[in-house]
């Protein structure tokens, strides 16, 4: 089993691609690829030829993909309840933007209601728009 100049050129690739994975995420892909090359790689010298090669990594780098996508866990999406409390951080009018604390986190949020918060008053969030949360003013707080 003599090592090939093939053989050099998959391990590179397969290095470099796991490489990238930790500079730039792409959610495993680069690094499912590259551990595809690694494995193309090892059978080159069983294997004949470039082209069949090529077709073999990219085989086994959607086989991997697939797989570690089935894998991953996906992201549970937030879930606001009918009414569920935050604190304003920043005043905001009615139909402007500001900033909450939800859940222990600062979020982008959007007057929805008639009358404008204040700093630190309670309001209450009544729904979501992509990663702004819509709230009103909780005018029960005292």
């Amino acid at each position: 089993m003599a090592i090939t100049n093939w053989t050099w050129l998959w391990l590179m690739l397969g290095a470099l691609l796991c490489v990238m994975e930790l500079f730039v995420p792409t959610a495993f892909v680069q690094m499912s690829m590259g551990i595809s090359a690694l494995l193309v790689a090892i059978l080159a010298s069983f294997v004949p030829g470039l082209n069949l090669q090529i077709f073999l990594w990219m085989v086994l780098s959607v086989i991997s993909v697939y797989a570690v996508k089935r894998w991953m866990p996906t992201a549970k999406a937030l879930a606001i309840d009918d009414e569920t409390e935050a604190e304003a951080l920043t005043a905001m009018e009615p139909g402007e933007t500001g900033r909450v604390l939800f859940e222990g986190n600062s979020w982008r949020a959007k007057c929805e209601g008639d009358q404008a918060i204040q700093a630190d008053k309670r309001v209450i969030v009544v729904g979501r728009k992509g990663n702004t949360l819509l709230v009103m003013l909780d005018e029960f707080s005292g």
